[in-house]
């Protein structure tokens, strides 16, 4: 086996990638990185029942977009495939062929029919259902006769009926599992095709896979995996279980309790900084109190040493926490390329560069995703159609007409038209009025905005101009009062 580090991202074909899929293959890729090593993708389509078309490409996509490229894989030969299993077959069929010789697997020619009837029995007796060993000690010769016969059949492997396995594991530690709660595990189904237990042994071994970091849904199965490394004679790669992805009422992550595919997020319009940075932390942290990283501040840090067993619990508030941090993050000029198509999409086209990126500016501390922009910020654009219905209760008074006539005589009046001297303006009035300045700075921003809150209310009346404010707060004295 080669001394370097080489690990693998191994998902199935069905779907597109789940959150839990691009934690598995982000740790992978991120141990790698920090270890000069390689990052193979391989694609696990034993199952042809679950493939979904269109599924590997779109497990592709949503890896590039997220920054995890692969080192090898589909239309990256390394050397070392093909890297879709069912490419592979002959590979499987020759080391399944190799353990019936030795005596270290059998077929089984029992029915669907008769492994039901043993289930329900079982689970009857109170049992947990497995199999029941009856094909196993079928004299070889006879077997090799049923199946040249033509019989439907599997290949089962000889799991030790006494004596138990241990195993050292990069993040659990030391992991014992008697073998009598082992199945003896089908390795070839009956349409010739491998289960996963069989392919991922042959695969790990022949791309010479050092670190199998995976979910912890396979750690009662590695014990399985040990056996077929130690029936054909080869050396253990390590592992590392990675704890489960728990919905905040600490069940496993699914799909009923809400999103969990990346698209779901990317297509809400969290950055995939956030998302890989948020991912990240399920499960693993720097050992101090930081918590936004780039990818490649993620490469420097990341061991797994500092990933815990216990189960981690996704929080969307945690992640759209993060997202701020990562807009916040980025120029103004990056965020505009990626707010101008949303714009374009709602009809707006922004012919002024230098007018978005100021407004840009003045949001870019209040929102959370790369939509809000235009969702809370199309005012900048356009003359609000609707106004807050609970801001006009609570800020549109009866008098507010007339205030809002007399600030907008006033700024028309003004000459240097700026956020300071709109502040001096407002105050002044306010004063004049003998109200407090938030009965004016209320009704108004509602009046420019439709809303209740948002950037500094100067600074939006400055980046507007006066021509557009006067203007607004005229339509407004003839249209709140009426919604």
């Amino acid at each position: 086996m080669s001394a370097q580090v080489r690990v693998r991202f191994a998902p199935s074909p069905t779907g597109f990638l789940h959150v839990g899929g691009l934690r598995t293959a982000l740790y992978n890729y991120l141990f790698a990185k920090r270890q000069g090593g390689k990052f193979v993708l391989r694609i696990e389509d034993t199952d042809q029942t679950r493939k979904v078309e269109g599924a590997v490409e779109s497990l592709i996509a949503a890896l590039d977009w997220s920054g995890v490229h692969y080192d090898e894989g589909p239309r990256k030969d390394g050397g070392f495939g093909p890297y879709v299993q069912s490419e592979r077959l002959p590979l499987y069929h020759k080391h399944a062929q190799q353990l019936i010789e030795r005596g270290q697997a059998y077929y089984c020619f029992c029915t669907p029919e008769r492994l039901d009837q043993v289930r329900q029995k079982q689970i009857a007796m109170k049992l947990p259902p497995s199999y029941d060993r009856h094909c196993r000690d079928i004299p070889p010769e006879q077997s090799a006769m049923q199946v040249v016969a033509g019989e439907q059949h599997v290949i089962r492997m000889k799991v030790p009926m006494g004596g138990e396995m241990t195993f050292e594991d990069l993040i659990r530690g030391k992991v014992t599992i008697a073998h009598k709660v082992l199945d003896d595990q089908v390795l070839v189904k009956s349409d010739k095709f491998p289960t996963y237990h069989l392919a991922v042994v042959v695969d790990d071994h022949l791309m010479e896979i050092s670190h199998v970091i995976r979910g912890e849904e396979w750690l009662s199965s590695t014990p399985k995996h040990i056996l077929l490394y130690q029936y054909f004679g080869w050396n253990l790669p390590q592992f590392a279980h990675l704890p489960l992805l728990l919905n905040p009422d600490k069940t496993k992550l699914s799909k009923r309790q809400g999103d969990v595919a990346v698209e779901d997020y990317r297509s809400k319009g969290y950055l995939k900084e956030a998302i890989v940075n948020f991912v990240a932390f399920l499960g693993w942290n720097p050992g101090d109190e930081r918590e936004i990283f780039s990818l490649e501040e993620l490469i420097k840090e990341f061991s797994l040493e500092r990933v815990g067993k216990s189960g981690a619990v996704f929080n969307v508030e945690k992640l759209s926490w993060i997202n701020q941090q990562h807009i916040r993050r980025k120029s103004d000029k990056e965020l505009a390329e990626m707010v101008k198509p949303i714009l374009m999409q709602k009809g707006i086209e922004v012919s002024n560069e230098g007018y978005l990126l100021k407004a840009i500016a003045l949001m870019k501390e209040r929102v959370t995703l790369v939509q809000d922009f235009a969702e809370f910020g199309s005012y900048f654009f356009e003359e609000p159609k609707v106004f807050d219905e609970a801001g006009r209760q609570k800020h549109w008074e009866v008098e507010t007409n007339q205030r809002i006539s007399a600030l907008a005589d006033e700024l028309e009046a003004l000459k240097d038209f700026n956020h300071q001297n709109i502040e001096t303006v407002v105050k002044a009035l306010a004063d004049r009025l003998q109200i407090k300045t938030a009965q004016l700075i209320h009704p108004t921003r509602l009046a420019l905005s439709g809303r209740t809150v948002g950037p500094s209310l100067y600074e939006m009346m400055d980046l507007l101009g006066k021509e557009t404010v006067v203007k607004r707060l005229r339509n407004a004295v003839h249209t709140i009062v009426t919604v």
